[in-house]
């Protein structure tokens, strides 16, 4: 694939590939994404906004250049960017491949940082030479400014001049607490989101913290992506339920929508509202429990981004896409091409509406569901308003009584047999 050297969100020509859940490829205009959201589809983007989060100074210890790029942080509340995860660089800028960028000084706790009008503490070495976390001093608010003045958003060799702040906002930008952009974004713009409107595709957000995507160690980078904080308002929640509920896909916009939907449903399949810290790795063996579709730029292997693909597809899939890629020269990173993928049968097989006859507190119910073959062969059922959901294993499963609003049941592959969740 082709490095996209220029910052343009959405550029004239962009590319988008698009696989759908039988493997079928198709290529189009990417100002034409609108045309594979069906009616009743569920479209969720992160509408965080990227903060400058590259700081440049001065180790005070020895006198030496750093450059200083914010990483991580354990939640979205302001005065969390007190304490930040970050890593360090030697000597250099954006111009230089991050791989050829040379050592920092040796880091040590308590080292001293001159980062512009900002001086920071080194708290603690962080399994990592280079990753360090650092205590801002001063008061929040100079903190911030600090921020705003001295920082610049953290960019890559393949781009040839310095971003602007407003190179890295998606259009549907909010609150300023992501430390890369969540690139995915830029395919959107009003006129796509009015026609989400018209065609009767809803649409959604989380604010989900995009940490750093490449520190040029191959073992620093075995380590991303960090653990990011997220928020899901109560709206976004119950719009994945009332999707999930009537069988229409939900549509993650980039790869921080689907850590962020998964994470807050890993325990029971359940789509909980507010704060949370993502911590786990999507990969191979993850089953996607709520995102059935991914709308992202191109990644290239090896990369965090590209190892969470693998959860939607198989890698033999992969091998195809990148080599479709390749033969019509898409072009990758932030400001590159497109790809919308549906997830094949690592995380379900095709979708087929069942019915069956639940007993509720004495009055025999139908509920209408989803059936999908799920690797772990779960049976969830949600209530909400006496219409549920089911994911249910391959296998028959006997009814059960149900009880309050939410019932979690592991399939077996026992014929008839599965064990009553809490």
């Amino acid at each position: 694939m082709i490095a996209a050297h220029l910052p343009i969100q959405r550029p004239r020509h962009g590319k988008l590939l698009a696989l759908d859940r039988g493997g079928n490829i198709r290529h189009l205009e990417r100002s034409r994404v609108v045309d594979l959201f069906r009616r009743g589809d569920l479209v969720i983007a992160n509408d965080a906004a990227t903060l400058p989060a590259s700081l440049s100074g001065e180790h005070l210890r020895t006198g030496r250049f750093i450059e200083v790029r914010l990483a991580a942080r354990r939640s979205l509340a302001a005065d969390s960017i007190r304490h930040c995860n970050a890593v360090v660089f030697g000597m250099g800028d954006f111009r230089i491949r991050t791989e050829d960028r040379p050592k920092p000084p040796e880091l040590m706790t308590g080292d001293r940082l001159a980062l512009g009008v900002l001086r920071a503490t080194v708290e603690a070495i962080l399994g990592h030479p280079r990753l360090v976390r650092l205590a801002f001093d001063g008061s929040l608010a100079g903190i911030w400014e600090g921020i705003a003045r001295d920082g610049r958003p953290i960019q890559y060799s393949h781009i040839t001049r310095p971003l602007a702040l407003w190179d890295v906002w998606t259009p549907i930008a909010g609150p300023p607490v992501a430390f890369e952009s969540p690139s995915a974004g830029f395919v959107l713009d009003w006129n796509v989101l009015a026609s989400l409107k018209r065609q009767t595709v809803q649409f959604a957000t989380i604010t989900h913290a995009a940490g750093i995507s490449s520190t040029g160690d191959g073992e620093l980078d075995a380590l991303l992506p960090f653990d990011e904080p997220y928020y899901i308002p109560l709206t976004t929640a119950l719009a994945v339920r009332h999707a999930q509920m009537r069988g229409r896909r939900v549509i993650a916009v980039g790869t921080t929508v689907v850590r962020a939907l998964e994470h807050a449903a890993q325990s029971d399949s359940f789509v909980r509202s507010g704060f949370g810290l993502a911590t786990q790795r999507i990969g191979t063996d993850t089953p996607l429990r709520v995102v059935d579709a991914i709308l992202s730029g191109t990644h290239e292997p090896g990369t965090s981004h590209y190892h969470l693909m693998r959860a939607f597809v198989d890698d033999a899939t992969l091998r195809g896409l990148d080599r479709e890629l390749n033969l019509h020269n898409y072009r990758t990173h932030e400001f590159g091409d497109s790809i919308f993928v549906e997830r094949n049968g690592r995380g379900g097989e095709s979708l087929e509406q069942i019915s069956c006859s639940v007993d509720f507190k004495g009055a025999t119910r139908r509920a209408h569901g989803i059936a999908a073959h799920h690797s772990r062969c779960e049976l969830t059922v949600v209530r909400t308003d006496f219409r549920f959901r089911a994911v249910m294993g391959k296998d028959a499963i006997e009814q059960d009584d149900i009880s309050g609003d939410l019932c979690q049941f592991a399939a077996r592959r026992v014929v008839g047999t599965f064990g009553r969740g809490d």
